[in-house]
């Protein structure tokens, strides 16, 4: 598969504590198998949908260790360039561009309101080898509680075009990459407590949401929403036993008219 466009999600890894019980609980609710880990590159484990790489789950190195979350890289063609427009346009910089083997660079940020995210320039690893097919990536959304400041850094420091959707319940807008919508964007509101952190929501295609949302709560997971039908499929937001919110989503069960978007200059 060929190097993805700049600002495309191309990968996601979270890192956890108890690497044995994540990979036991996704295993059971997403379907995953796990390559071998290797001490080289601290533990990485790359999960597999039927084959196909499409995440990662690793242990915290010593010192960061604190709640799990999901982490989502953005493709780019010159990871330095990318941290310098992070940086010029009020971004921070966590870990500096810092190649991995000849797998590619990485690097880890986060925009002015706080989200964290990650910078990938593929090498002999471009990212996921499957997308939006059961146990795979299929999409993601910057929950962000200053949603002015997300939309302002995202487009400036990639090629993105926003779209705005017309729903006076919401404030959610959408990127655009050419003629694909490859990233959400929704303004946290004052049902979100105040100790959680603004954060990328990233979902995962399931064959069955309630049977995926049974398996994650039966396991100690914990159902923060749905699931809900809606026009772009079945949906539940959830928090794995070790605090790392995820989403479920079945995209075969749409219902519902798409909603009204409009272009943002």
């Amino acid at each position: 598969m060929a190097v993805q466009p700049e600002g495309t999600p191309c990968w996601a890894d979270a890192m956890f504590t108890d690497l044995e019980g994540a990979k036991r609980f996704y295993g059971e609710v997403l379907g995953w198998t796990f390559g071998e880990s290797t001490s080289e590159y601290g533990n990485y484990t790359q999960a597999y949908a039927d084959g196909k790489a499409v995440a990662a789950v690793v242990p915290p190195m010593p010192g960061q260790e604190g709640q799990s979350q999901w982490c989502l890289y953005l493709a780019s063609p010159d990871a330095a360039a990318t941290a310098a427009k992070i940086r010029e346009n009020g971004g921070e910089v966590l870990m500096e561009p810092m190649r991995v083997g000849d797998f590619g660079t990485m690097c880890l940020a986060r925009d002015p309101g706080g989200v964290a995210f990650g910078i990938w320039q593929g090498g002999r690893h471009e990212g996921f080898e499957a997308t939006a097919v059961p146990g795979a990536y299929c999409w993601a959304e910057v929950f962000t509680r200053e949603p002015e400041k997300a939309d302002a850094f995202f487009p400036a420091v990639f090629p993105y075009r926003t779209k705005r959707i017309e729903d006076e319940a919401m404030d959610f807008r959408i990127y655009d990459l050419g003629e694909n919508s490859v990233l959400g964007r929704m303004a946290m509101t004052e049902e979100f407590p105040p100790e959680v952190p603004p954060y990328v929501n990233v979902y995962f295609t399931v064959p069955d949401v309630d049977d995926a949302v049974a398996r994650a709560t039966g396991l100690g997971g914990v159902l923060r929403f749905g699931p809900v039908d809606s026009p772009f499929g079945r949906f539940a937001a959830l928090s794995d036993p070790q605090g790392a919110s995820f989403s479920v989503i079945d995209v075969t069960a749409t219902e519902g008219e798409m909603p009204k978007m409009t272009e943002v200059s």
